[in-house]
């Protein structure tokens, strides 16, 4: 006999088991379907090297939204964030730059290189958490739908009107950040190339972009609004790695009744007439349930998982357009010893060893990076940053040695001149190696063993489609009500009772709990009679 449920969610990755915890707390049936044999998604904590343990995809902490760690109890389930002593450290040439650490020091620390930006910097940093403020409230609301009538229409005039009251100031900052590239917006307030380098940083995680491109500006403040430990804009580790994140939510789900099928590959979204009818795994099971929330993104679920012949021809080109590209290449590294810094040398262990390590030397030199991307596939001096979990989490490495993660910027998804990325990954891995060790001297030799994962990897892996680590780019067409095609940007698809809960939805990208939790809000309001109604009158 067919098991029946009232909600199937595709993927168990952060965002998925979130959605399941708040369905099932609601009294609904819910059983998660994740392809791997273990929950997480990017988010997970796996032995890549005999005794070494890192966060293979996902690797710091900060997005995760309050409430979502509060709901689900996560505290009571072995959640537990460590923040960094400083934010990031810079090696430049000749210099470092680190920031933050405490009032005060990121001011000092400009003061070397120029005073008018250490004065600049307060009125900065107030001006971006004004905005931050703002996007913090909007990322736990559901966008409005266009075409959804009446009920969108408030929702539009109920979420635009906080920006409506920031200072004409801030709403100018906000309108900058929108439109214009990183390089503009930072001219506007420092002068010193370090300086501008310490904060255009942000602009290409995960964003297959230079500094110059139009829009990256944005990126700036997708990665200021987060929180750790109740400190705004703090970042830290998780402890266990980012696996003891979406472990503790799958002991969360655990306790409200959720069933979770590992090694469940979902093969098709079963449709009949417009409307979900449940899935068919890889296996051949079908599975019964008048609701899907898929977690995959949406390049993935509209391309592979749902039949074209139930979507419509406008949707189906519009899909086929959306944009999958951060320009991510992901390796750990099992280490026999700390990096040794030419420009503040030392294997005993400092406080820039815990923080993030950005080899990004330079205005130009993230702008080069992205243009030889494009030419060649990749950057031959890309940006690296160096994570090392190890020197606050003692358990993720043998005594003495450590692990460390690194997040590189600008690899194509998809190399010119038909070569394939299973025949490049490890020159390319070798480059980074090089771009570490002349910053580094004696990092090659330390490496004991490594984990290589190229776009094409990460895909594989992962089911992130082009390698993106924010099922989508986070582009100003692709956010908001427009996240991932306008008219479908609250939650739902254009199949009855198909939703999306992954990273592909608003707010996007980051390990943050938002678009799952979203999404189960939206999922029981059409449940609900009153949901109904406003359903049936706007469509």
């Amino acid at each position: 006999m067919t098991k029946t449920y009232d909600a199937l969610i595709i993927g168990g990755g952060h965002n998925g088991l979130t959605c399941a915890f708040y369905l099932a707390k609601a009294g609904m049936r819910v059983r998660v379907l994740e392809r791997r044999h273990v929950v997480g998604g990017a988010a997970v904590t796996e032995e890549f090297h005999p005794g070494f343990r890192n966060s293979t995809a996902s690797y710091t902490v900060s997005l995760l939204r309050p409430q979502v760690i509060a709901d689900m109890k996560l505290h009571d389930h072995g959640y537990r964030v460590i923040e960094r002593t400083i934010s990031n450290f810079f090696p430049f040439e000749n210099d470092y730059l680190k920031l933050g650490g405490g009032p005060g020091r990121t001011e000092a620390e400009f003061a070397r290189f120029s005073k008018k930006d250490a004065a600049a910097y307060p009125k900065y940093d107030a001006s971006l958490e004004k905005v931050a403020n703002v996007l913090r409230d909007l990322s736990m609301q559901i966008p409005p739908n266009v075409g959804g009538g009446l009920q969108s229409l408030i929702a539009a005039a109920r979420q635009g009107w906080p920006m409506a009251n920031l200072d004409l100031s801030v709403q100018r900052d906000l309108l900058d950040i929108f439109t214009k590239s990183a390089r503009q917006f930072l001219d506007g307030w420092f002068e010193h190339d370090y300086i501008q380098t310490a904060f255009a940083f942000d602009a290409v995680v995960g964003n297959y972009a230079g500094v110059s491109t139009p829009g990256s500006a944005y990126v700036l403040l997708h990665h200021v609004f987060g929180e750790v430990n109740g400190k705004l804009g703090t970042w830290g580790h998780s402890v266990g790695g980012m696996g003891a994140i979406t472990q503790a939510m799958a002991k969360a789900c655990a306790d409200q009744g959720v069933e979770i099928s590992l090694e469940a590959p979902v093969a098709q979204v079963l449709v009949n007439n417009g409307k979900v009818q449940g899935v068919k795994l890889e296996s051949g099971e079908e599975i019964v349930a008048p609701i899907v929330a898929s977690n995959a993104g949406p390049a993935l679920l509209y391309r592979q998982l749902v039949d074209q012949s139930d979507l419509d021809e406008d949707f189906q080109r519009r899909i086929k357009g959306y944009k999958t590209c951060s320009g991510t290449f992901r390796m750990n590294v099992a280490l026999s010893e700390l990096p040794d810094f030419s420009v503040l040398p030392g294997k005993q262990q400092g406080e820039h060893h815990t923080a993030g390590i950005i080899i990004a030397p330079g205005m130009d030199y993230m702008d080069q990076a992205f243009i030889n991307a494009q030419q060649h596939g990749w950057s031959k001096k890309p940006i690296v940053e160096i994570m090392i979990p190890s020197t606050v989490d003692d358990s993720l490495a043998p005594p003495g040695q450590h692990v460390a993660s690194l997040f590189c910027q600008q690899f194509a998804p998809e190399l010119p001149d038909g070569r394939d990325w299973d025949a490049e990954e490890s020159k390319a891995a070798d480059t980074i190696i090089d771009t570490v060790e002349a910053y580094a001297p004696g990092f090659r030799a330390s490496i004991l063993g490594r984990q290589i994962l190229s776009p094409k990897g990460l895909e594989r892996k992962f089911g992130l489609v082009g390698g993106d680590i924010m099922h989508g780019n986070m582009s100003l067409d692709q956010l908001w009500s427009a996240r991932p095609v306008l008219g479908n940007g609250a939650y739902r698809g254009p199949v009855k009772g198909l939703y999306m809960c992954g990273a592909g939805s608003h707010p996007g990208g980051g390990v943050t709990g938002a678009p799952g939790h979203n999404c189960a809000q939206e999922v029981l309001a059409d449940r609900s009679v009153l949901g109904r109604v406003f359903r049936r009158a706007h469509q």
